[in-house]
């Protein structure tokens, strides 16, 4: 089974601080591309560790492609337990969302969070379970998609692993195409 490890920033770190960003509907739109064409290449199981922002709306894409590709899965591994604690409330119900519709739910390690070694474990432990990675990432502004990043290129100077990027400039095109069509639409009223 061809299993890819999604990923990238965190709400914050894009500024984003709304469930209801308009720049979430551009991200889904450039995961839900790149998803799909993975999909087309074999890929069966998607996995995600369940942090806020990029990847929990990645799940969402994986979730309702699932109705149109039900032999696709998303697996949810969580870097320690009870990870949401601390977030708000419309997060965790989100959260808890995603995990309800996910085939696979599990931490990696069996205890509450204790240090940033439970991190780096995460990231080696989804790195190393899946055959790549898709990452939202800006090469101009590292933040914590860099730390998966940089145990996947150590990966991928061992043996064959597929890194996919979506860069800043995807985003742009999806965001330019949308506003076309936008207009497109208002002139044809």
């Amino acid at each position: 089974m061809k299993v890819i490890t999604l990923t990238g920033y965190k709400a914050h770190e894009l500024g984003i601080f709304s469930h209801n960003h308009r720049g979430i509907t551009y991200i889904k739109k450039a995961f839900e591309q790149q998803i799909l064409a993975l999909i087309e290449e074999g890929v069966e199981r998607f996995l995600i560790s369940g942090q806020l922002g990029v990847e929990l709306w990645a799940a969402e894409v994986v979730i309702k492609l699932k109705q149109t590709h039900p032999h696709i899965q998303l697996a949810v591994l969580t870097p320690f337990l009870e990870q949401e604690s601390q977030w708000q409330e419309a997060s965790r119900k989100k959260y808890h969302d995603i995990l309800e519709a996910a085939d696979f739910v599990d931490s990696i390690t069996k205890r509450p969070y204790e240090g940033p070694a439970q991190l780096r474990l995460k990231n080696e432990y989804l790195v190393q379970k899946s055959d790549g990675l898709l990452v939202l990432y800006d090469e101009d502004k590292p933040g914590s998609p860099s730390y998966y990043l940089e145990v996947a290129k150590k990966r991928q100077q061992q043996e064959p692993y597929d890194i996919r990027l979506i860069t800043p400039h995807d985003l742009e095109w999806i965001a330019q195409e949308d506003e076309m069509n936008d207009s497109v639409d208002i002139d044809n009223l």
